[in-house]
């Protein structure tokens, strides 16, 4: 594997391409994309958004991908992970804020269980449009501003993101907080609709 993954960096954008692609499909290959993505714009920071724009497709491929394997026999794979009481919350959960935990994990690049959500998104049934655009709102920001650090900072960037770790966690568990406020307000309006 990391002969095949040393392959794909000496690509350039077009091997950050594929190796977000089976990232997101599910093959566990933690942070290169990140990386990559960071040597990358450090290398060459006039194509840092060149290689930011090749992981997106890479990403929403290989995201799509899994969604759809997941539509198929994703239930499974869900009930053997969500047995019990606990697991069945976890699932009602889901069905309702489920695309927040998609997208927060999607945007984040502390590196989160993303497969799950992706499995469970595909699984329970969420729209692949509204599925689709989650992860673009998530991987746009995440992926130019990776470029950006890596332009900017060079091979500094990932002791840049490791010694913030803590406020970047700090502001998405914010940002999680605000959109589930909106999602729950939007309930609380759509309910008062309907009475109305």
């Amino acid at each position: 594997m990391k002969d095949f993954v040393a392959t794909l960096v000496a690509w350039g954008p077009p091997g950050l391409l594929v190796l977000a692609a089976l990232d997101s499909a599910g093959i566990p290959i933690p942070a290169a994309v990140d990386a990559l993505l960071m040597v990358l714009a450090a290398n060459s920071p006039s194509t840092a958004y060149i290689a930011a724009a090749m992981a997106l497709v890479g990403s929403l491929c290989g995201s799509m991908f899994l969604f759809f394997i997941a539509r198929k026999g994703g239930e499974k794979y869900l009930e053997k992970h969500t047995i019990g009481e606990r697991g069945q919350k976890l699932r009602q959960w889901f069905q309702h804020y489920g695309l927040l935990t998609v997208f927060i994990s999607a945007i984040s690049p502390i590196p989160m269980p993303m497969k799950l959500f992706v499995i469970s998104a595909g699984a329970l049934g969420v729209h692949p449009r509204s599925f689709f655009l989650t992860v673009l709102a998530a991987r746009i920001p995440r992926y130019g501003a990776l470029a950006y650090l890596g332009s900017q900072l060079g091979t500094e960037a990932g002791t840049y993101l490791k010694s913030h770790a803590w406020q970047i966690g700090g502001i998405l568990l914010l940002l999680f907080a605000v959109l589930f406020a909106c999602v729950k307000i939007m309930d609380r309006r759509r309910g008062e609709t309907v009475l109305g």
